[in-house]
């Protein structure tokens, strides 16, 4: 039986804020001034409920928790739902072309 797509890959907008961690600016050597910060992660959930996890602090990423403004729908609705496996392979494909773009971004 061929296995349900119910995984999405996700990208939350990080406060610029987040720009004062140096582990973040340590992974970001190639960040552009003016460019966002993110948050690529994949879930079983709807994005949106995964979002309202981390604001609330329950299995979140601390620096969602701390900085995450909103998500950004329109860089990963496309591709959802999904397999697990496409999921792992999108949500690192996405942080590799946005960190390509100069964005700075966080992956768990």
């Amino acid at each position: 039986m061929p296995r349900r797509r119910h995984h999405h890959v996700y990208v939350i907008e990080l406060s610029k804020d987040v720009l004062l961690e140096p582990k973040f600016r340590k992974n970001n050597p190639g960040y552009i001034d003016g460019k966002p910060c993110v948050y690529v992660g994949m879930t079983g959930l709807d994005p949106d409920v995964r979002f309202d996890k981390h604001k609330a602090g329950i299995q979140c990423n601390a620096y969602v928790f701390r900085y995450g403004l909103r998500l950004l729908p329109d860089l990963y609705e496309g591709f959802n739902p999904m397999r697990y496996e496409d999921a792992v392979e999108k949500e690192i494909e996405i942080g590799i072309d946005l960190r390509s773009a100069g964005f700075g971004v966080w992956q768990a």
